[in-house]
């Protein structure tokens, strides 16, 4: 299977001086799997939506940089398309712990478009403020919703704690033309043990109003790999998700590491899974670089719900399921 082929062009602006304005830009270009997660609401996404296509094209992030030197100690202003902030798990497989995925991670949003700025107000605090048009949609859908954006960093002075966390989205939240409106408090807590032990954990709060169990709804044809399409039931109110992860990390020598992680999600509407249930997942995996740029990951997880008569594995057929896993990326 291929998860994510990725192409990225890029240049960074220079952020380390304090005498001139600098500039930059990203553009990631996905193709696999992958896109499935990715794809945004009035960029290619037909290919998702209408079609449930198994393998798709996603430009994924697509954004501007600015950086103004005098604004504090820095300010970095970003517009465009970009991966929503602050989550430990990252969209790209080089730059997660593991192969798999956290459940929480699975069901929360992944790229905004609109312009977020990050001003620096010394070197252990800094803060991101900015607006977009909700998770996973363009502006110019029928489906955009104006959202708000504050999120704080802290770093203590011996860099053995950090705190990073806010408000992805705040607006007026309601689903909109079969698609979320997620709105999200987060917050993560990274700690070092050692130079070769450390724990990352973050637990976020969702929600949503007038949604769809399911939530944004693919109306193309049921496939194996994916056969619950079409609209969900409506549910009134307020639908929400509690998540929350934990990773330990193991360097056992310089080239591999154990990876540890437990979460726990509760989707008791059904909004982000289908099924109205708590869950939680166990994976322990171990990484091996064989250099810089081959990197191989098995793991094995465990993961279950836990309402009575409540069924979300093997299309709807069981309740909790093993999986014995690996993969492999190569940088180029």
């Amino acid at each position: 299977m291929l998860d994510q082929f990725i192409f990225r062009v890029e240049r960074q602006p220079n952020t380390v001086q304090t005498d001139h304005v600098d500039w930059g830009f990203l553009v990631d270009n996905i193709y696999g799997m992958d896109y499935r997660y990715t794809i945004a609401k009035g960029i290619f996404s037909d290919q998702l939506l209408k079609r449930n296509q198994l393998y798709g094209y996603d430009p994924t992030q697509v954004y501007m940089l600015l950086y103004i030197p005098n604004v504090a100690e820095g300010m970095l202003i970003k517009a465009g398309r970009f991966i929503s902030p602050s989550d430990i798990e990252a969209q790209w497989a080089p730059d997660n712990y593991l192969y798999s995925h956290s459940l929480m991670f699975t069901v929360d949003p992944y790229t905004f478009t609109g312009v977020q700025a990050t001003v620096r107000l010394s070197k252990y605090f800094q803060f991101e403020f900015g607006a977009h048009a909700g998770n996973d949609v363009a502006p110019w859908s029928n489906s955009a919703n104006l959202n708000g954006m504050l999120m704080a960093r802290w770093v203590s002075k011996n860099n053995n704690n950090s705190l990073y966390g806010g408000a992805t989205s705040i607006g007026k939240g309601y689903y909109t033309n079969d698609h979320d409106n997620l709105q999200m408090v987060v917050e993560t807590w990274g700690h070092k043990f050692s130079e070769k032990v450390h724990m990352m954990t973050e637990m976020y709060y969702m929600w949503q109003k007038d949604a769809l169990t399911g939530g944004t709804v693919i109306s193309g044809p049921p496939e194996s790999y994916f056969a619950g399409t079409g609209p969900g039931a409506f549910t009134p109110g307020i639908s929400s998700a509690v998540g929350l992860v934990n990773f330990f990390q193991v360097q056992v020598s310089k080239s591999n590491y154990i990876s540890i992680r437990n979460d726990f999600l509760n989707d008791p509407q059904g909004n982000r899974t289908g099924y109205a249930t708590a869950y939680t997942s166990h994976t322990i995996g171990f990484v091996h670089h064989f250099s810089d740029l081959i990197t191989i990951r098995p793991e094995i997880r465990y993961e279950t719900a836990y309402g009575t008569g409540i069924t979300p594995y093997d299309n709807g057929t069981k309740k909790d399921q093993y999986s014995i896993a690996a993969d492999m990326y190569i940088r180029f």
